[in-house]
């Protein structure tokens, strides 16, 4: 098995750039268990393949904003930096762009506020440590507006700025700690949810924080020998009652 058997053709046209409203307007693929023709229906068609007694388990995970944008010291390069994980007061393993002008020792700023050609500097920075799995260990200089400057990290294939924070999350998500949304989710609404409980059918939510592995590209020719990172999770006694 190679990583190419999986290669595949996808328009960038075909590509969503903005999510669809109202959220259970999106397509959804049915595809059968026993034999019959794949199905192509709406979103909100969901309760039409749910029966009483069927339980429904939903990742209550919440995206945080992690993503931050500065330049180089010295040289003006733009950068970008995905904050993984806070390792100590003031340092972060982080992914950053473009990675090869990133080496130990580089320092940077990192911008407050994006006011068309002029860049207030919120804080500067430093890497200090390149992992071997490419993220990199930096040192900031203040941690007291990260949550102030920090965006919501989009899956590369999306260009388009996302106008409305909350669109980038599921509307159960309760517990911090993703850095992208557990997307599968995305689609239902408020109103969704309760069409499926009204026809018996049980929820169960579960917290499972999505990973940095979201957004690294499988570069090995062999997929066996990709290295996938460890993500927290948490299966509550109620939620695992309804599974059993």
């Amino acid at each position: 098995m190679k990583t190419s058997d999986y290669d595949y053709e996808l328009p960038q046209e075909l590509i969503s750039q903005t999510p669809e409203e109202p959220r259970d307007a999106s397509r959804l693929m049915v595809v059968p268990r026993s034999r019959g023709p794949v199905r192509h229906q709406v979103f909100s068609d969901l309760p039409d393949f749910l029966r009483a007694g069927d339980v429904l388990v939903f990742n209550d995970s919440r995206v945080v904003p992690a993503r931050l944008h500065g330049r180089r010291t010295g040289t003006g390069g733009r950068i970008e930096l995905l904050l993984l994980s806070r390792q100590a007061p003031g340092t972060w393993r982080v992914l950053v762009r473009p990675g090869r002008r990133m080496r130990a020792g580089a320092t940077f700023e990192i911008f407050g506020e994006i006011l068309g050609e002029g860049d207030s500097v919120a804080m500067s920075g430093e890497v200090v440590a390149e992992e071997s799995d490419g993220t990199r260990l930096v040192r900031l200089s203040s941690e007291e507006s990260l949550r102030d400057i920090a965006e919501v990290a989009l899956p590369p294939y999306i260009h388009e700025p996302l106008t409305d924070a909350e669109r980038y999350q599921t509307v159960y998500a309760r517990v911090e700690g993703s850095v992208a949304a557990p997307t599968a989710g995305l689609h239902f609404t408020p109103e969704l949810l309760d069409r499926v409980r009204s026809m018996g059918v049980e929820t169960a939510f579960v917290t499972l924080h999505v990973g940095w592995d979201s957004f690294r590209p499988v570069k090995s020719d062999d997929p066996s020998a990709h290295e996938m990172h460890s993500e927290y999770f948490e299966i509550g006694q109620e939620a695992a009652g309804a599974i059993n």
